[in-house]
């Protein structure tokens, strides 16, 4: 008995001592990995590791444990196949499998291996989201025969994601932005690539409630909200980078300027001039501009803020 299948076995009598299994389980784990391994058997005689891309590194990834039931083997995800395996003739002429013969190659009833296991939890809004209707497949991003997946690290997902998304590559290279390029984040960390109830493939079914995964300072429960922050974040920050600090779109005062009207000191013209500057124009554009004076922007308790609730002071 191969070391891997007495491991099963001993695994299975161990969890029915424990009551947890019915003792002929370890049995019959024995015996469906036996089976398992006939059929890949059939595979491996040729694909093994003379293949110029390598094949048998699945051992090594979530696809290759075999104390789990759930595990696939080969012809659960590329098919039987009986013309490709009897077929005698020259590798180049032989019937191609039947699914999944080429990376290049792949069309969307071949996913259709991965849709029939891979079909809850983050999962679940795949069919009809972003990505499943622009065409993109499980192989455009995953790779299944390698110990790591590139889209499933930290470091190397972004690269990936930025073979498509050319503009969010632009932005995360601005001086202000999220740590992606330290591997303290990823795109799956905002973005749940499979899709979402959500816009924009968001992780949670809003912008703020998105945001607030990490920004819970920002959440309140404030006396006075700013409506925008409650709102949606991105009015006034751009989370794939900027040149403003703190990820805004526009420096202050010309940020403010863009929604507060012109009735008072907020819609003057601001000037960096000195000398012949009104005080109150220079305090628009000096040091950090508006949160000069107004420095809660996201939202206040300052009980002082009764007569002008808008005044967003600490």
């Amino acid at each position: 008995m191969k070391c891997w299948q007495k491991i099963a076995t001993m695994l299975a009598l161990a969890l029915s001592t424990l009551g947890v299994m019915p003792a002929h389980a370890g049995e019959d784990a024995a015996l469906q990995a036996d089976k398992a391994l006939a059929q890949e058997s059939i595979c491996t005689r040729c694909h093994d590791e003379s293949e110029q891309k390598p094949i048998l590194t699945i051992k090594k990834s979530r696809h290759g444990v075999k104390t789990d039931g759930r595990t696939p083997t080969c012809q659960s995800c590329h098919g039987a196949s009986e013309a490709h395996v009897r077929n005698s003739t020259h590798a180049s002429e032989r019937p191609l499998v039947d699914a999944f013969s080429s990376r290049e190659k792949a069309t969307s009833k071949d996913i259709e291996a991965c849709v029939g296991c891979h079909n809850s939890g983050k999962r679940t809004h795949w069919q009809g989201s972003l990505h499943e209707r622009a065409g993109v497949l499980c192989t455009t991003c995953h790779e299944m025969h390698t110990h790591k997946d590139k889209v499933r690290d930290k470091l190397s997902q972004p690269e990936v994601c930025f073979a498509c998304h050319k503009e969010q590559r632009a932005l995360y290279t601005r001086p202000s932005r999220h740590p992606i390029k330290d591997g303290k984040m990823a795109c799956s960390d905002c973005h749940n690539p499979h899709g979402t109830s959500g816009p924009t493939l968001l992780a949670r079914d809003s912008v703020v409630a998105t945001c607030y995964t990490c920004h819970m300072e920002k959440r309140g429960p404030f006396i006075r909200n700013h409506q925008p922050a409650q709102e949606d974040c991105t009015i006034c920050h751009n989370p794939h980078g900027s040149t403003m600090p703190n990820l805004l779109k526009a420096r202050p005062p010309f940020l403010c300027q863009q929604c507060h009207e012109p009735a008072t000191h907020q819609g003057r013209v601001a000037t960096l001039t000195g000398a012949n500057a009104n005080p109150a124009q220079a305090a628009n554009t000096l040091a950090r501009g508006c949160l000069n004076c107004h420095t809660n922007t996201h939202g206040t308790n300052n009980p002082a803020n009764i007569n002008n609730e808008r005044t967003m002071r600490r």
